[in-house]
């Protein structure tokens, strides 16, 4: 067993990702999708799944998500104005429930996440089968616009789900 909590690591590999970056100007590979998974599982009442579980999906949900299958993606916002972020590809060929996607700072710092069924990520998948896009691949502005806000910086989980697509 590690002298170190998990939220003092975590805390570090933040510095460290974020100090990094502002040396090299490249992110540090690998880091924004173990904090993204930590975060969610903190805010969002998730286990995480045993290292090496095969089935696509990154934890299971307790309280309200409880048994629910969720992938998490994480994308690190170093620049809000850009245009065309993508996410990791959504592994549609596995059994999960649902995917959230946790949005990053520059300072490695979750300031929101959004969660999207299955359901409604099949949906987009297929309407973007005809054009170019990578298997499963998605903008963050796509998913955002279909997906539901569950969790804020400044409010914690939402106790009402934010319906980005109200009035369409």
């Amino acid at each position: 067993m590690s002298v170190y909590s998990l939220e003092k690591l975590i805390a570090e590999t933040r510095r460290i990702a974020r100090d990094y970056r502002n040396a090299t100007g490249k992110p540090l590979g690998g880091v924004s999708g173990e904090i993204a998974q930590f975060d969610a599982c903190k805010e969002l009442g998730l286990e995480p799944v045993p290292a090496g579980t095969e089935g696509g999906y990154d934890a299971v949900g307790c309280g309200k998500r409880a048994g629910k299958k969720v992938q998490i993606k994480a994308r690190t916002i170093f620049d809000e104005g850009k245009q065309g972020q993508r996410i990791g590809q959504l592994k549609l060929e596995q059994a999960w429930d649902s995917v959230v996607l946790v949005l990053l700072d520059e300072n490695f710092e979750p300031f929101e996440m959004y969660e999207a069924g299955r359901a409604e990520l099949t949906d987009a998948h297929q309407q973007n089968e005809s054009k170019r896009s990578k298997r499963g691949a998605m903008s963050v502005a796509k998913f955002k616009a279909i997906s539901q806000l569950v969790w804020t910086r400044e409010r914690g989980e939402e106790d009402e789900v934010w319906d980005n697509q109200s009035g369409l």
